[in-house]
Parts: structure tokens; C-alpha cells; sequence
């Protein structure tokens, strides 16, 4: 009886997990780019952005926990779900964003943080948001501005989970710490040096 209530849980999170936005006149967006602490920050200051959840996406195992996810067996990748307006902000402005936070050559991986669960890529939620996906990906492919191929990779939607509370909203809750970390870990230093003027990296995080 217990083996099948935790099935029926199982499938009720997963199903959940890919329920859309409650509210009329909202759309999600999915990106992974590293670490999920990294990635709220640029969007939750873009106007048309109603809120960013940190996450797990991508895996084998539903409602898995950040030790599991870190540990690179369950196959999820961190990443982060925006909930947005799409009549203030276009999901194209979105990839903009996206794009300028990664390093899109590099594989299983991000800046100082290894393994496929940092990895980059794009969780196209409609056929509308992969045209898109795929638009931007040949658009910064054709500028020549890399010498090695982009590996960002543009993955079908999956059940996605949030992480634990002390995930969201870090460099809100800890900015000493996040900033260390994103020095640290080179973040901003390699995204001006793919980038430049464009470069997406909040230096004080805020």
C-alpha cells in the first residue's frame, strides 16, 4: 500500500511539476546556466519579469533533492524558472539575457563549477519558444564572435523542481556570500571577456 501511495506521489509531483503558470496572461521560461543562485538576479531586474524559482530540471527523479542533483547521478540540471509577462517582456529578451550570462562554449560546465548538472541549455516550454531558441542559437553561431562551437544545448521541457528555500533568493539572503562566490568562481571576469559591454553579470550581485 505504501509502495503505491509513494507512485501516486510521484506522479501527482511530476504532473505539478509541469503545470502552467495559474494565473491568465503569464508565460514561463526555463534556462540553465550554472549555478541558480547566478541566474535570478539578471531577471529578476528586467521589467515584465513577475519572479524566478531556482531548480532542478532535466532528470530521472522526481522531487530530487539538492545532494542528489550535485552529486551528478540523477541526470537534472540546475536551472531556473521565469515567470513573466509576455506583453511587457518578449521571450526573445529573455534568450538575450540568457545568452549573456553563459559561457556557450563551454561543456559540462560553468565558469568554476563542473559536472553535467552546470551545464547550459534551454528548456523551450511551446514550439514558439523552440523556433525562438533555435533562431538565437544560429543568429550567435553566424556572428563568428566564437572560434569553438556553441554547446549551449536546447533540450525538451521536463518536470521541473524546485530547490530547497535556502536556494531562493541567495544573493538577497547571503549577498556576502554570493558575491564572494561569484568573484571566486570567475563569473563576472569570463562573461566580460566573452561579452564585453554586453556582458550580463551583476558585479555586486544586486
Amino acid at each position: 500500500m505504501n509502495r503505491i501511495l509513494s507512485s501516486l506521489v510521484a506522479v501527482f509531483l511530476a504532473a505539478a511539476a509541469f503545470a502552467p503558470p495559474a494565473s491568465a496572461g503569464e508565460a514561463v521560461a526555463i534556462f540553465a546556466g550554472g549555478c541558480f543562485w547566478c541566474m535570478e538576479p539578471p531577471y529578476d531586474k528586467t521589467e515584465g519579469v513577475i519572479s524566478t524559482i531556482s531548480g532542478y530540471t532535466g532528470g530521472e527523479v522526481a522531487n530530487p533533492s539538492y545532494k542528489q542533483v550535485s552529486s551528478g547521478t540523477t541526470g537534472h540540471i540546475e536551472a531556473v524558472k521565469i515567470v513573466y509577462d509576455p506583453e511587457k517582456v518578449s521571450y526573445e529578451k529573455l534568450l538575450y539575457i540568457f545568452w549573456r550570462n553563459i559561457d556557450p562554449i563551454r561543456a559540462n560546465a560553468q565558469f568554476c563549477d563542473e559536472g553535467a548538472q552546470y551545464r547550459s541549455a534551454i528548456f523551450p516550454q511551446d514550439e514558439a519558444q523552440r523556433e525562438a531558441a533555435e533562431k538565437s542559437k544560429a543568429e550567435l553561431e553566424a556572428t563568428g564572435r566564437f572560434t569553438r562551437p556553441i554547446v549551449t544545448e536546447i533540450l525538451d521541457a521536463a518536470p521541473f523542481y524546485p530547490a530547497e528555500d535556502y536556494h531562493q533568493d541567495y544573493y538577497k539572503k547571503n549577498p556576502n556570500r554570493y558575491a564572494y562566490y561569484r568573484w571566486s568562481c570567475g563569473r563576472d571576469a569570463r562573461l566580460e571577456q566573452i561579452w564585453g559591454t554586453e556582458a550580463g553579470g551583476l558585479k555586486e550581485g544586486t
